[in-house]
């Protein structure tokens, strides 16, 4: 067994699950990867097989027909997924967050009617908040709901919906005219159903189509344009207007925790990559590995990918205490991340030449990296959050 990156005290169910799901990955996943993201095509028989495995329905509770395991099972699980390949994972992220904000936020009918087919993958899906002017400043949101009756009127545009194309339910932030002081108590978010599909999907919602993008191929990015949708009201999260803010703020801590898992997994996957590598390619006699410049890049390397795990596992294991965690999400988010791009270089660097052919993984992860020290918000805005948390713990007295 790899010495790197592995957990102590886990249980025979976490075992178990995470030998079928590695399993999986060594055979379903890493030999299909490369021609599937070089042809940028939606991984569908993946997809089913992840399905079949009941992972759709991972950390959804037993009494909605789903598997009810922790948060640190699943970002294990993640963790796996993207060392095989990171756009596998980003099918199961969005649909794995709105199924948390349904089930800590949602109404008994709501729980009800959309976690049973979310655990069975029957329904999936995707989170926006985002928009084409937006940046990190969610309370600028211009897509706007008005009330009309019973229903809400939507206009406006999201961008960087992952999954926008392949999910039928998309969790909404919009501004809803609630009349407060603070701006993020005037974002409400909505639970849009909708046919999977481009074009106009349903009356009033357009997904234009896929984005092209560097890396994160296969999985489908997309932009969604609400010109007149209506909706009824009864599809507020939670019922009740004005806690969007929140309700998306606690979806987006726990996707912390996944990029970081999957962070970890591209960074396990480079250093195997280039550990490897190094015992193969020779130089002036001998392996490079055994030469010292090759040698203390592995070793840095390896502490890295050590490193980033730990800070993964400790931040998911707090969330599962019920314990506030957002201070160790930011740091585990921006350590990974940071960490990955460091792993993915140095490894490309071992390969030489060679990682510049697309023929070599490592010219896969060297785009996909990249991604992750942007996603669930930049290291810039984890540096915010853990400097606010740490002033707020070590104020001067």
């Amino acid at each position: 067994m790899a010495r790197l990156a592995q957990t102590a005290g886990l249980t025979d169910v976490q075992q178990e699950i995470l030998s079928t799901v590695k399993s999986f990955v060594d055979k379903e996943i890493i030999p299909h990867a490369q021609a599937l993201e070089h042809s940028d095509t939606y991984p569908q028989d993946i997809v089913d097989g992840m399905k079949e495995m009941g992972l759709f329905g991972l950390t959804i509770a037993e009494e909605y027909g789903g598997l009810g395991e922790s948060l640190l099972t699943y970002a294990l699980v993640v963790e796996q997924i993207a060392r095989g390949w990171m756009s596998v994972s980003g099918v199961i992220n969005t649909h794995f967050i709105v199924a948390h904000m349904i089930t800590h936020h949602g109404t008994e009918a709501q729980k009800a009617h959309y976690l049973p087919k979310m655990a069975e993958g029957e329904i999936r899906g995707a989170f926006s908040m985002s928009e084409p002017d937006l940046g990190s400043d969610v309370a600028a949101i211009k897509t706007r709901a008005k009330q009309d009756g019973d229903d809400f009127v939507i206009d406006g545009a999201k961008m960087w919906l992952t999954n926008g194309g392949t999910s039928n339910l998309i969790a909404l932030l919009v501004k809803t005219d609630e009349g407060a002081d603070r701006p993020h108590q005037n974002l409400t978010c909505f639970l849009v159903d909708k046919p999977e599909g481009y074009g106009e999907v349903t009356p009033g919602l357009t997904i234009p189509g896929k984005l092209d993008k560097m890396g994160y191929k296969g999985v489908d990015t997309t932009e969604a344009v609400f010109d007149g949708f209506r909706i009824a009201g009864d599809q507020i999260l939670g019922g009740k207007r004005g806690g969007g803010f929140a309700q998306m703020m606690d979806g987006v801590e726990v996707g912390r925790v996944n990029v970081s898992a999957r962070a970890c997994g591209i960074a396990i996957r480079a250093f195997e990559l280039a550990i490897d590598y190094a015992q193969q390619r020779h130089t002036f006699g001998k392996p490079i590995a055994e030469h010292q410049a090759i040698a203390f890049k592995l070793a840095e390397m390896g502490t890295k990918v050590e490193a980033a795990h730990l800070m993964m596992v400790n931040a998911a294991r707090l969330k599962d205490s019920g314990e506030r965690f957002d201070v160790e999400a930011g740091m585990a988010k921006l350590l990974a991340s940071e960490y990955c791009a460091e792993v993915t270089q140095e490894s490309f660097r071992i390969h030489g030449g060679y990682g510049f052919s697309k023929e070599y993984e490592i010219e896969r992860l060297m785009r996909e990296a990249p991604f992750l020290l942007i996603g669930e918000g930049t290291s810039e805005i984890q540096k915010t959050i853990i400097s606010r948390g740490l002033l707020r713990e070590y104020r001067a007295r």
